[in-house]
């Protein structure tokens, strides 16, 4: 989502430049994160300028995919975020002053990092399905192993020692 300085500031002249559009956030699935799938998500607000500084208050909405955090099942989670980031178009500043004011290089306000920053920051710690039993849950049984619950602990014989078992028999057996 890029505006043009000159756009921002022959509309901000009288009122807020507004705007309104959907961005294409999907490399926030190639990122090492826990987002399995997002759709492009709606962001709308306005910029104000003040002097050197460009205001820009927005909304992200959305929906993406995290994994539950019990049986790995994919469960859509919607997010609304509300965001206010500071920019600056002087010359004299430098990033060292203030984190919190981002500097605008050339003649274009980007604000595509800052709408995937604040997307970023909104994942939940973990979430969980709805469902009690889903289909598409973690798998409780494969090869070589088993997740057995000690409640349903048997005592059952590993098949690798099934051989060592029967010795102990023979051996009983000769007493």
């Amino acid at each position: 989502m890029k505006f043009p300085l000159s756009q921002i500031k022959k509309s901000a002249y009288n009122e807020p430049f507004k705007f309104d559009d959907y961005v294409d956030v999907s490399e926030l699935e190639t990122m090492n994160n826990d987002i399995r799938k997002i759709q492009p998500v709606r962001v709308y607000g306005n910029c104000s300028e003040q002097g050197e500084q460009i205001l820009c208050s927005f909304t992200i909405e959305g929906e993406m995919i995290l994994p539950c955090a019990r049986t790995l099942v994919d469960v859509p989670y919607s997010f609304k975020i509300k965001a206010t980031e500071v920019f600056t178009t002087s010359s004299y500043y430098s990033e060292e002053e203030e984190d919190e004011i981002h500097p605008v290089n050339g003649d274009v306000l980007d604000l595509t990092p800052y709408i995937k920053e604040n997307i970023l920051l909104e994942i939940p710690f973990r979430v969980f399905s709805e469902e009690a039993n889903p289909e598409n849950a973690a798998p409780i049984k494969g090869r070589d192993w088993e997740y057995v619950l000690e409640e349903k602990k048997e005592k059952t014989i590993d098949p690798r020692f099934q051989k060592l078992a029967s010795l102990l028999e023979n051996k009983q057996k000769d007493k």
